[in-house]
């Protein structure tokens, strides 16, 4: 930092050595009561290449003449000012104006702005009565020299190019303003066009320099959340391999191209285009370049497409034609001995009053704003008023600007004013095209600020695709139902994937996804919702379910009827044969046995899950350890009790049958409450098997009932192997046969459900599981007690006690042969 005030210092020494001439009338000076400094580029240094430093002498340049016609205009303001008895009455405002044609060899002439008698003091007063500098035109010349304005708080307005977003922080341009909008606005445009138009594959060409890098930036940050995708950008210098651009961006199949570049770098690159042959592209124009009369009158311009662009609407401003033509009879720029200083001379003498008033007419409106700030802020730093100011003020530049923020006048009913970062909150842009004649048309326009309209006449367009609107993409939009799977690093191209049954694709909230759908919802392949599945339960109105219960209450009648018969013949043959007393516990558990049945319709419950499982494989274990005990008696009393008699004594003394039933039950009973302990049934919904449907049921956890069910299984098992070694006992003892040929009902009643509940999950599944319990209890009651009922009531002579001697005689002397 020391280095450069040091620098600063020498030059300001060396410059208040140099004479200066004080020529009093010239184009790029004025006298006034406050003096405004302007920055044009009049003239276009392409690429200085220089081995030491000097000034360049601008006028050996090529001449830009819209940038002349914005010199004469703020020329035109200041004195339409000095002339106006409301604005700044009795003061005066002169300027000093300079000819900026290069990025970095144009300080001379900011150093002689910003001198004090011909010294540059970095910690001295500002310079007298400079108010403000109008300019400068582009964003790299404003890098340059707006840090020497910055540091004295002097006000630098620009009103054209200077558009970079840097600018809008405050902390490194603190008295920076501009009457153009900033990149972030002119980008946010482009992105509403390209939306418009639905063009999601583009690509980004940019100059190389702080504005060209600053709206790639802009655009890179505007588009992450959108679908459009930046296939290719490049930055565009005087080195830059044109042809090899353009096959890149046909190889990817880019058929839009932005081009945010100076007017310079656009003609290069169009001509270029033209040269290769470069055709079916649409060229988005930013303001520098939009409004180029020369390029959109190129030879072979047609071929390479649709031209739009975004500018400044192009406004008159009144007096100025008048200006220019007196201007020119004056003929103050016609001498070019007239110079003052370094850049400050134009020899006009081969131009008309017609060539600068027909002269690109692009943002007029800007600086004629731009002066007219300054002069507003002025006229309230001086308190005007009343036809006069107050004239004994000391103005300094940070006076003016604080006035500047607050800016709020009108002008051509425009209302003028910025925001918190010197940008301004007013204006709009219009979309433009260019026409077969090679004339510029508007086609819409674009509001900056709220409520931020874009308007485009695409009727108006003439598309180079026969009048339909160009597309371009990466990968064509997949079909409803389809999500987009990503190729490579961009979003846009894809490849599409049907989302599967129960899922579904929202494209306006993620195109990438497929959704699943809830639980209690389906949906079938390539589906955008999901439809609510049907819940399914066996309701107790079903006709099913109306069956099984009036079978289960009539089970209970029965057992209730043959109880009643069996005791009223408790003392005869076939009741005792058939088991007495047992007899009735084995009816009461087959009884409560039925009432699991009942817990198998309605929705399904956690109390209802627990009731279907529990009295059938509790007490059913009763009825079959029942059996068991009956099973081993008869076999024990005909083949047994001989031969091991000792075992046959033990089982009568301690009474083996009680014994055995009271342990199978409370084992059971045991296992169960365990087993529901650890992992209790549950409802459960079945969503697997059928997708647009719910079926309400139970859910059971084998490791927790599998103890239950295996010990139910080896009763049955240890009972089928006792009734089967008595199958050959006496007639009227045949309780073996009646308990082996109920077994086997049994088995084969739950290896039928099992093989039907692996192929079929639907809502009756829980119909069968009831019929299969229904039918394990009615094969006891069927085949071992109605026959038995039978005798007693319609065969009376085979339920005496001679009978059953007669056969047992019987069955002794065949087993003695």
């Amino acid at each position: 930092m020391v280095q450069i005030l040091a620098f600063l210092c020498l030059l300001g020494s060396v410059l208040n050595a140099v004479p200066r001439n004080t020529v009093p009338s010239s184009e790029f000076q004025l006298d006034g009561d406050y003096l405004l400094g302007g920055l044009f580029d009049i003239h276009h240094v392409s690429s200085p290449h220089l081995h030491r430093p000097e000034a360049i002498n601008c006028t050996s340049h090529s001449l830009i003449l819209s940038r002349y016609r914005r010199f004469q205009l703020m020329r035109f303001a200041v004195e339409e000012i000095n002339n106006s008895t409301s604005l700044l009455p009795n003061v005066s405002i002169g300027y000093i104006l300079f000819d900026q044609c290069s990025d970095g060899h144009s300080f001379p002439s900011m150093f002689n702005l910003i001198s004090v008698n011909g010294v540059i003091d970095p910690w001295g007063e500002p310079p007298k009565n400079l108010i403000g500098v109008i300019g400068s035109s582009t964003s790299p010349k404003t890098v340059s020299v707006a840090p020497l304005l910055m540091m004295d708080l002097i006000p630098m307005v620009t009103f054209y190019g200077a558009s970079s977003s840097v600018f809008s922080e405050k902390k490194n341009y603190p008295s920076f303003l501009r009457t153009l909008p900033a990149n972030k606005d002119v980008i946010e445009m482009f992105v509403r066009i390209l939306k418009h138009f639905q063009w999601h594959w583009v690509a980004f060409l940019y100059g190389d320099n702080s504005y060209g890098s600053d709206g790639r930036e802009l655009f890179i940050r505007k588009i992450q959340d959108s679908e459009i995708c930046l296939a290719y950008s490049k930055g565009l210098d005087h080195q830059t391999d044109y042809p090899r651009i353009f096959r890149q961006i046909n190889t990817l199949r880019v058929h839009v191209i932005i081009v945010f570049a100076s007017k310079w770098m656009a003609e290069v690159l169009v001509g270029s285009a033209i040269q290769q042959n470069v055709t079916n592209k649409v060229w988005l124009a930013s303001d520098a370049w939009s409004l180029n009369r020369k390029l959109s009158k190129t030879k072979g311009i047609r071929n390479v497409g649709t031209v739009l662009g975004v500018a400044a609407r192009a406004m008159a401003i009144p007096g100025f034609s008048d200006f220019v033509h007196s201007a020119k009879a004056a003929a103050l720029c016609e001498n070019a001995e007239q110079e003052t200083f370094c850049n400050q001379v134009f020899n006009c003498s081969g131009l008309s009053a017609a060539d600068v008033i027909d002269a690109d007419p692009s943002f007029s409106f800007s600086v004629y704003a731009a002066v007219y700030t300054i002069a507003h802020a002025l006229h309230n730093t001086l308190q005007c008023g009343a036809g006069r100011c107050n004239d004994k003020m000391t103005v300094n530049p940070h006076m003016v600007l604080a006035e500047l923020k607050k800016s709020n006048f009108t002008l051509f009913n425009q209302t003028i004013h910025f925001d918190e970062n010197g940008d301004p909150n007013y204006g709009l842009y219009v979309v433009i095209f260019w026409n077969h004649n090679g004339d510029v048309q508007e086609v819409g326009y674009y509001e900056f600020y709220p409520p931020f309209h874009l308007v485009i006449n695409s009727t108006e367009i003439q598309w180079h695709t026969n009048g339909k609107v160009p597309t371009s993409i990466c990968s064509q939009e997949c079909p409803v139902g389809y999500k987009k799977k990503p190729e490579g690093i961009h979003r846009c191209c894809f490849t599409c994937e049907i989302c599967q049954n129960g899922t579904f694709i929202n494209v306006t909230e993620d195109p990438y996804t497929c959704v699943s759908c809830t639980d209690a919802e389906w949906s079938a392949d390539g589906s955008t919702s999901c439809s609510l599945r049907v819940v399914e339960f066996v309701p107790f109105t079903d006709a099913g379910a109306v069956v099984i219960m009036v079978a289960a209450w009539t089970l209970v009648g029965l057992n209730l009827a043959v109880s009643v018969l069996f005791a009223i013949n408790y003392n005869t043959p076939v009741v005792r044969s058939a088991g007495g007393p047992m007899c009735f516990l084995i009816l009461i558990c087959l009884t409560l046995s039925s009432l699991s049945v009942y817990f198998y319709f309605g929705q399904p419950t956690a109390a209802s899950c627990v009731f279907r499982f529990l009295p059938f494989l509790l007490f059913y274990t009763v009825c079959l350890a029942c059996f068991v005990v009956r099973s081993f008696q008869i076999v024990c009393i005909f083949k047994i009790a001989a031969k091991l008699p000792k075992l046959y004594s033990w089982w009568m003394k301690y009474h083996g049958q009680r014994l055995v039933i009271t342990v199978s039950f409370a084992i059971q009973a045991l296992l169960l409450l365990i087993g529901y302990s650890y992992d209790p049934p549950k409802p459960f919904n079945e969503t697997f098997w059928y997708r647009d449907k719910i079926v309400l049921g139970c859910d059971i956890n084998l490791k927790a009932t599998s103890t239950s069910v295996i010990f139910l299984l080896s009763l049955c098992f240890l009972c089928f192997i006792f009734s089967y070694m008595g199958k050959d006992l006496p007639k009227n003892y045949n309780e073996a046969k009646s308990i082996t040929f109920c077994l086997l009902l049994f088995i084969l009643t739950w290896i039928a459900f099992a093989t039907v509940y692996l192929l079929y999950n639907g809502t009756y599944i829980e119909t069968l599981n009831a019929l299969a319990i229904l039918s394990s209890l009615y094969s006891f009651l069927m085949w071992y007690f109605i026959p038995k009922c039978l005798i007693i009531i319609f065969q009376p002579q085979r339920n005496t006690q001679q009978y059953f001697q007669g056969l047992i005689q019987s069955y002794t002397k065949t087993i003695s042969h």
